[in-house]
């Protein structure tokens, strides 16, 4: 298994078991992390980060701070797909994969201003 990206006609696999999912927090400028890995054809959320406390961005009550954010392991079953939202009125999303970070329209060029991206799990 690998992952793809897509957006609209514009594809992309990238061969890579596991990644990192990051963002800025649109209005309180709070960087959030997930860490992804593909298990059985889904996408599963194994842990999570997030740098700062805001609007909407509490960390669960059984959230550990350390090294300046706060950790915890959300509980939801795997996914099929992920959607996200690219759109120039807020920060692009990283993927993070081998510590190397960048931003997703770098895996997708041509990406256009206002679209959605699916991530999911294909075969190679």
């Amino acid at each position: 298994m690998a992952l793809c990206l897509s957006a609209g006609a514009l594809f992309v696999t990238l061969h890579t078991q596991s990644f990192t999912l990051g963002w800025m927090h649109s209005v309180e400028k709070i960087r959030w992390e997930e860490d992804w890995k593909i298990e059985n054809s889904t996408l599963l959320l194994t842990s999570a980060r997030i740098k700062g406390t805001g609007a909407g961005m509490e960390p669960p009550l059984d959230s550990i701070f350390r090294d300046g954010a706060w950790h915890y392991t959300p509980t939801i079953k795997p996914l099929k797909s992920v959607i996200l939202a690219h759109s120039p009125y807020t920060k692009e999303y990283e993927l993070c994969i081998d510590f190397t970070c960048k931003p997703i329209s770098s895996y997708l060029p041509n990406l256009e201003e206002s679209t959605t991206i699916t991530l999911e799990a294909c075969e190679r």
